[in-house]
């Protein structure tokens, strides 16, 4: 399958953006899939997010999934790819799945204590 790689850049040292995409990268190849990241735009400067954006879609566009590195939430644009993957029928896969939509915020998680604790509820209900 051919995957790209979706995770947060925007401010971090191109060091730190080369190491956790080629560690995905890496993982990715070693479980049998081609894969696309786009780490290497970080060396183009001078570019617009939106300019950035615009051929991360075309990396997705050839690509059969998208891999959400646990970091995602903490970006706009891996946000903006994970949306257009979905709007693309691309599948979605998480290298943490806690972070997925499928599962249980923070919040939710909380609330669900709340709700299943019934000395919470005598005490604050």
């Amino acid at each position: 399958m051919k995957v790209y790689v979706a995770g947060k850049v925007t401010g971090l040292p191109n060091s730190e953006v080369f190491r956790k995409f080629n560690g995905s990268v890496r993982t990715l190849k070693k479980d049998g899939h081609a894969v696309m990241s786009p780490a290497v735009l970080v060396l183009n400067e001078d570019f617009e997010h939106e300019d950035y954006m615009h051929v991360c879609y075309a990396m997705i566009d050839v690509c059969d999934a998208v891999f959400m590195q646990r970091d995602w939430r903490d970006s706009e644009g891996a946000r903006m790819e994970r949306k257009y993957a979905t709007d693309h029928r691309k599948r979605i896969i998480y290298e943490d799945e806690s972070t997925s939509d499928d599962s249980p915020t923070k919040r939710q998680r909380e609330e669900a204590w709340f709700d299943e604790n019934p000395m919470y509820r005598q005490r604050h209900g």
